[in-house]
């Protein structure tokens, strides 16, 4: 690393950002947070305000011109709604994140001459008809689907930072991220671990869309960005698979969540959820073999550490908890 390097996050306001925006600054990189907070929240990066070389910037990667002073060696994005009942809920905004979002930040890298690192995600493998899954897999994905606005938009962000490179020689890497999970989740993003959690702590029914046999595979969020640190060093052009391999069932997931919050809440199975993948696991041998990176912290202390944060923040705003507020705003 130079000396006094910059690194731009769009969306370190959000669960993962924010830990990239934590690590970086850690590494000695002056970081410029960029985050709309309609997902993202204030307080996931409030308490790096007063660290120095940090600043925020409160802007829409997709629409919004924003400053960016001084030269930046990195460009990260991971500007846009993640879980299911964020990109549900916004569907427009998913695929502009993943279109116009993703083009202002590649001309951002194109302009400083920066590394420009695409947050991409399992989801492009869709309801993968191979397991595990490996970069050279197509995928199976709906394009019209229930779940399209968010497959779409990273194939999409994939395919322009691809052209971006080759194009305009533009130095890019793509990851894609499989189940990340840990202290940061919102309780109601839909996510099966902040949802058995939230659901655990408070003492009701762990919902499973179906009869649980589907399986993921859950990396602690630390590796995760360990491994994005990794390939923003490399140099590699990717796709990369970052997950954990350890593949287990969403019922055998609901089952260890139990015992680590030691609750007796039953578990519930509902209706299968449409689109919902059979099989999500990660081949990680590109990974392991360019970047001597694989995932280390346990699912059980995962799992602990997060349910504990969790339970913190149950108990400090039960009647609003994980509300979204912005800089000076509130914002739903």
């Amino acid at each position: 690393m130079t000396a006094h390097a910059k690194a731009v996050v769009a969306g370190g306001a959000g669960f993962l950002g924010s830990h990239l925006c934590e690590h970086l600054l850690s590494e000695g990189y002056e970081v410029l947070c960029v985050d709309d907070l309609s997902t993202g929240r204030e307080s996931n990066v409030r308490y790096l305000m007063e660290r120095a070389g940090f600043s925020f910037v409160h802007a829409d990667v997709s629409a919004d011109r924003f400053a960016v002073g001084g030269h930046v060696d990195l460009v990260f994005h991971l500007a846009s709604p993640a879980s299911p009942a964020a990109y549900l809920a916004r569907p427009v905004e998913t695929l502009m994140a993943g279109s116009h979002g993703t083009r202002n930040l590649l001309e951002l890298a194109r302009s400083r001459g920066a590394r420009f690192l695409l947050a991409s995600t399992s989801e492009v493998y869709g309801d993968p008809q191979v397991n595990p899954q490996s970069e050279g897999y197509w995928g199976h994905v709906n394009p019209v689907g229930p779940r399209s606005a968010y497959d779409e938009a990273k194939r999409f962000a994939e395919a322009l930072t691809v052209a971006y490179r080759k194009a305009f020689g533009v130095d890019t890497g793509i990851a894609r991220i499989f189940n990340t999970y840990g202290p940061r989740m919102q309780a109601d993003d839909g996510r099966v671990v902040s949802t058995f959690i939230r659901q655990a702590l408070s003492g009701t029914p762990l919902t499973i869309h179906g009869e649980g046999h589907q399986t993921r595979s859950l990396c602690y969020v630390d590796d995760t960005v360990e491994g994005l640190m990794r390939l923003a060093r490399s140099g590699h052009s990717g796709p990369l698979n970052l997950g954990n391999p350890r593949e287990l069932t969403v019922r055998r997931i609901a089952e260890m969540v139990r015992v680590v919050t030691r609750s007796d809440s039953p578990i519930e199975c509902g209706p299968a959820m449409v689109d919902d993948p059979k099989v999500r696991c990660p081949d990680i041998s590109l990974a392991t073999t360019l970047l001597e990176w694989s995932p280390s912290v346990p699912l059980e202390t995962g799992l602990e550490l997060t349910a504990e944060w969790m339970a913190g923040e149950l108990a400090a705003a039960p009647q609003a908890q994980y509300a979204t507020v912005a800089l000076g705003r509130a914002s739903s």
